[in-house]
């Protein structure tokens, strides 16, 4: 699998990873197949948080014989620091480490959270600190908020951004190009959730994929296309949905990648038209 550099980092991550979700409610056995596939598929970048259910726990001992080979971010959504230490330590336990090679604020959108992350006692501290001891070795953020992620860019100089950069959420909402282009300017590593995500649940509508909050592509079509996309904007790499029969549909899209031609995103801009896509803004 093709790998790229993490912005000012340096670190190569594959450009497909294993979203932590995946292994959620799964046995240990189970999960460890899967981790193990993974790693023959050439992914060495995972990401989990401990809002993912169990999924810390199956994780951990699944990673712990590839751990030294690998990229493991992980999250926390905790706004300030004593609570964003506390989640942190935990979080290395259940994963069976002594760092995370990425620490990231997770699922940042509204003022008031910039405003207490970057405030005095907020989860920037805990961060900051975490970094010094070696808890963790590079800093980034998630956004679900164009507006909160260019204001975290602008007042400190974090290592990454995990956005959803979408075709859905670009084509039809018009969302992702402004954070996109000043991560870009900053050298940043940017990383993309929600590739494969389509559109928001109807109210009522039976859910085929149980672990994703949002309709993924319904198809390997629409996932091949999806996947280039996103892979065609100057990113890492991106995450994906917490089912493998998604992630196997993005392991084989990446295979075959090539940029996207504009023919192409014109199809996927009229596959998109009129869906309810998610991260309204």
């Amino acid at each position: 699998m093709e790998k790229r550099r993490l912005g000012k980092t340096g670190e190569m991550l594959s450009v497909i990873g294993f979203g932590g979700i995946l292994v959620m409610n799964e046995t240990a056995e189970k999960a460890s197949e899967l981790v193990h596939r993974a790693i023959v598929r050439g992914i060495n970048y995972f990401d989990v948080a401990p809002s993912y259910g169990n999924a810390e726990e199956m994780l951990g001992p699944a990673l712990e014989p590839y751990r030294q080979g690998v990229f493991l971010a992980c999250k926390t959504g905790k706004r300030t620091a004593a609570e964003a230490r506390a989640e942190l330590e935990q979080s290395l336990k259940r994963m069976r480490t002594d760092h995370f090679d990425l620490y990231q604020l997770h699922a940042v959108k509204t003022d008031q959270d910039v405003e207490t992350i970057l405030g005095p006692g907020g989860a920037l501290e805990a961060f900051v600190k975490a970094r010094e001891e070696g808890l963790v070795r590079y800093l980034g953020f998630s956004a679900h908020s164009e507006e909160a992620a260019l204001a975290l860019m602008a007042a400190f100089d974090f290592d990454t951004i995990l956005a959803p950069f979408n075709w859905v959420c670009w084509l039809e909402g018009g969302f992702g190009a402004k954070m996109l282009e000043e991560a870009h300017k900053r050298n940043m590593g940017i990383l993309a959730l929600k590739a494969l995500a389509k559109r928001s649940w109807a109210e009522g509508e039976p859910r085929r994929w149980s672990k994703s909050w949002y309709a993924p592509v319904d198809t390997y079509q629409e996932a091949r296309l999806a996947i280039r996309f996103t892979l065609s904007l100057p990113v890492t790499a991106a995450v994906t949905p917490g089912h493998e029969e998604l992630l196997w549909w993005a392991c084989d899209a990446a295979e075959e990648f090539r940029p996207i031609t504009p023919e192409e995103e014109a199809t996927l801009k009229t596959w998109a038209k009129g869906l309810a896509y998610i991260f309204p803004q």
